[in-house]
């Protein structure tokens, strides 16, 4: 790889990196707020609307646009143009077809769908969110096409369009709706009118760009015909979309499972079942926002493995990913750790207008701070199996630990003694199970072995005595700001907390030398990092 081709790979890596941390950053500026409006029952409306949604989405959408970015980014290589046209305008058809099937039975089998998950006030929300699954559909295709072309602007600048309408729109309109005295369910429904018009106006600025972009510029190569791409595009596409479709399906049967055993087992209402599962969902928010933030790490790491491999340099491959765990240990030990110390008070932080939510949803968070760890391991490991063309694997360690999951769901949530505290618990085994079979493969399959044990032991170390400095500091605080505001306090108190733990991890990362100069030289600015810290 040329120096300017690898520069331009980094750039492209660290556009949609930052893309998805100011995404990310906007969707939690649009779920905290939203958690505090709609309630825990309001919560279980909309992410049983949700759920379905990302179903369908992975469903159509996981892996094609990624045949579609592998097989324009071949053709683009080759420079050929009329190819490049052949295979958008044929996948345009074919995902105008699949969005318009799935946004159609999504909006008419509304109710069914909601029942089947035993939530039925969801309807409203699932037909809401339902013309979303057709844009979103035509942006894979869109987005997949320009990414082929090395191309990462247009595909940032959608998500980013597609995160703030959901906050401008979906947050005013759910205050709106339940402030003029409706309902809960529909309140859920236009919070999610915020989602379907993001998607809806994202998809309109890749159409623009795309038409005021294009490259009329003549090319002699014959195309292939449209049979052999859609067969490509199947070929490459389906196993990415069944791996990934794997946890989808999952976590639908496991909301099934929650709401069915509430009521059937316990002998709740709907409506009880739904507030005892939205305070699990509003403790799981959590843990989703933070474990996203490892995807960038790995879209700026793994690739530089895949290119070692490529040129049978292992132990280049093996420093690259060494470094890997060890940036994910340093990121996901202490941010699970520091959720599982401080999980009521973040809570009561978080919902100063659902403080009974808040109290209920702390226990769930104390569990599924330790299950964070597991999940940002799980991301890593998935995308380390694929670099070694294990492709087929996570698919088999996602599905075992969906059935520890659903039986320990049935299981311990029907269990009058512990009932909606299961699902935390099932969760944490879920991802316990998953992590733990792909770090045995990925240690099987890699060329050399690596060392988990040198790589976990001084940041697990690390984090257990941040989280001690943390519990002693928010003990100490909270008893001294006594005879304020509750509210107020307990901020207070958390915010002292947080920073001294963020104190403590640093001074111990570096004197422990946990980070290694070599672990963020590869990441953007990494040598100023690297000059800033003194790294060795």
């Amino acid at each position: 790889m040329s120096k300017q081709k690898k520069q331009s790979f980094l750039g492209g890596a660290a556009i949609l990196a930052a893309a998805v941390v100011v995404v990310k950053l906007i969707g939690a500026a649009y779920k905290i707020p939203l958690s505090n409006i709609l309630g825990s029952a309001g919560q279980t409306y909309f992410d049983t609307a949700y759920q379905i949604y990302n179903f369908l989405l992975t469903f159509s959408t996981a892996g094609l646009p990624l045949a579609i970015s592998r097989m324009t980014s071949q053709a683009h290589a080759q420079g050929l143009e009329n190819e490049k046209r052949r295979i958008f305008s044929t996948a345009i058809w074919l995902f105008f077809g699949l969005g318009l099937v799935c946004s159609v039975l999504m909006f008419t089998q509304a109710d069914a769908l909601a029942r089947f998950l035993n939530n039925s006030l969801a309807a409203q929300a699932v037909r809401a969110l339902s013309p979303a699954v057709f844009c979103v559909c035509l942006l894979a295709c869109m987005r997949g096409y320009t990414q082929g072309q090395g191309n990462m602007t247009p595909t940032a600048v959608s998500q980013v369009l597609e995160a703030l309408l959901k906050l401008g729109i979906g947050l005013p309109l759910a205050w709106y709706v339940l402030h003029i005295g409706r309902a809960k369910e529909t309140g859920a429904a236009g919070a999610i009118v915020g989602v379907t018009a993001g998607t809806a106006l994202s998809m309109l600025f890749l159409c623009g760009y795309l038409l005021t972009h294009r490259n009329r510029k003549e090319s002699l190569d014959t195309p292939s015909s449209r049979g052999h791409i859609i067969r490509q595009i199947l070929l490459i596409g389906i196993p990415i979309t069944l791996s990934n479709s794997a946890m989808s399906i999952i976590n639908i049967i496991d909301t099934k499972i929650v709401m069915g055993r509430l009521q059937g087992g316990l002998g709740l209402s709907e409506t009880a079942a739904a507030v005892l599962n939205g305070q699990y969902r509003i403790a799981m928010n959590m843990p989703n926002m933070v474990a996203s933030f490892v995807y960038p790490v790995t879209m700026s790491l793994i690739p530089f493995a895949a290119a070692a491999l490529a040129r049978k340099d292992h132990t280049g491959a093996n420093r690259i990913i060494s470094s890997a765990f060890r940036l994910i240990a340093i990121l996901a030990l202490p941010a699970g750790i520091g959720l599982s110390v401080l999980a009521t008070p973040i809570e009561i932080l978080m919902l100063p207008m659902q403080p009974e939510d808040a109290l209920a949803a702390g226990p769930h968070l104390r569990i599924l701070g330790i299950a964070l760890i597991f999940i940002c391991l799980m991301i890593l490991t998935n995308a380390i199996l694929q670099t070694y063309g294990k492709e087929q694997l996570p698919i088999f360690t996602v599905i075992l630990g969906g059935v520890v999951k659903v039986v320990m769901n049935y299981i311990l949530v029907g269990n009058p003694d512990i009932n909606i505290h299961g699902a935390p618990i099932s969760t944490l085994c879920c991802y316990l199970t998953i992590c733990g079979l792909n770090l045995f493969f990925v240690w099987k399959y890699s060329p050399e072995k690596p060392r988990f044990l040198q790589l976990f032991v001084k940041p697990l170390l690390a984090s257990l005595l941040m989280g001690g400095a943390v519990r002693a500091v928010y003990g100490f605080a909270s008893r001294a700001l006594t005879g304020h505001s509750a509210y107020g306090a307990n901020a207070a108190a958390t915010f002292c907390a947080i920073l001294a733990g963020v104190a403590v991890y640093g001074v111990l990362v570096i004197a422990l030398r946990i980070l290694r100069a070599e672990d963020v030289r590869s990441i953007p600015h990494g040598e100023t990092l690297v000059r800033i810290l003194r790294l060795k």
